[in-house]
């Protein structure tokens, strides 16, 4: 029978220069004034309807007051203006333009910028996929303090994707972006001390760390963490609390935790034997493409 398992993730951070909120301010809607008159009045005719003014795409602007900074050789706009195109935050997805904007600002040594170029290369989006490109970009960032960059180097690293593969160096990458309180840095390194990986065993500090990733909302950690209640590894096992963490990260929309979270109702951990709940929760997870929860779809046909 398949069990539940925690997967890994790679993370991604986003960024915000220009922000998408704005005030209005009315007058209070119980304001009111009285008016005394020595004799009745006839009413004056209404006023003829004025047209409003024309409506204001607020997002537009923002994207042509960000495009226009990053024209000016702005590298933090650049590196925004990169991962709108990279999201399709209010523009077309794009990942030719995104590494487009993602050079301008690392040719500046912009550290972000770097960071997001390295990954495209690593993952041959909007780019051919170049390992040494990916990983000198990477590096570039990662040395001077990018977390998200020093995260990544460690997988680079811990992968051996266009250098040997060092566990050893790839812990103190992550332990530098951990330390600087980076999500995905905390649960890189947690998965480190689960699996002794460049460091001795240990779950207790794997826990610690997957706890710190979790509650910054990461769903990989969140994903772990739910993982060591379920085993008790590293703390009490407590099945009701797994769940919570699966939960957590399912709902989002992570695959491994939808796929635990199927488990845990197949078979009544933590909450109440439910079949119908385990097969929309394998469902969910196997339409994402996780093999482990097709295998458990399977077995309801």
């Amino acid at each position: 029978m398949l069990e539940a398992t925690n997967g890994e993730q790679r993370p991604h951070e986003y960024h915000s220069l220009v922000g998408e909120h704005y005030l209005t301010r009315r007058l209070p809607s119980d304001a009111s004034v009285t008016v005394t008159a020595a004799a009745p009045l006839e009413p004056a005719p209404a006023d003829p309807p004025r047209p409003g003014p024309p409506a204001t795409d607020v997002t537009e602007l923002l994207l042509a007051a960000l495009r226009d900074l990053a024209e000016t050789g702005h590298a933090a706009a650049q590196t925004e203006l990169g991962e709108r195109y990279e999201h399709a935050r209010g523009v077309e997805e794009d990942y030719g333009v995104a590494v487009l904007w993602f050079r301008r600002a690392a040719e500046q040594d912009h550290g972000p910028g770097q960071a997001a170029l390295g990954f495209l290369y690593g993952s041959g989006l909007g780019v051919e996929q170049d390992d040494a490109e990916g990983l000198r970009w990477t590096r570039r960032a990662a040395e001077q303090g990018n977390a998200r960059a020093q995260n990544n180097l460690g997988v680079i690293y811990g992968t051996g994707r266009g250098v040997r593969e060092d566990h050893e160096e790839a812990v103190r990458w992550y332990r530098r972006a951990a330390e600087q309180g980076h999500a995905g840095g905390q649960n890189s390194l947690g998965f480190a001390y689960q699996r002794g990986r460049g460091v001795r065993e240990d779950h207790e500090e794997a826990v610690r760390w997957y706890r710190r990733a979790a509650e910054q909302g990461h769903a990989g950690g969140q994903n772990s963490l739910g993982f060591a209640y379920q085993r008790g590894r590293g703390v009490r096992e407590d099945h009701a609390e797994a769940v919570r963490w699966y939960r957590r990260a399912a709902n989002p929309g992570d695959e491994y935790a939808q796929n635990n979270l199927g488990w845990m109702y197949e078979h009544g951990r933590g909450v109440r034997r439910d079949r119908v709940e385990a097969v929309r929760w394998y469902r969910l997870a196997a339409e994402q493409g996780n093999e482990r929860a097709q295998e458990n779809l399977d077995r309801f046909r």
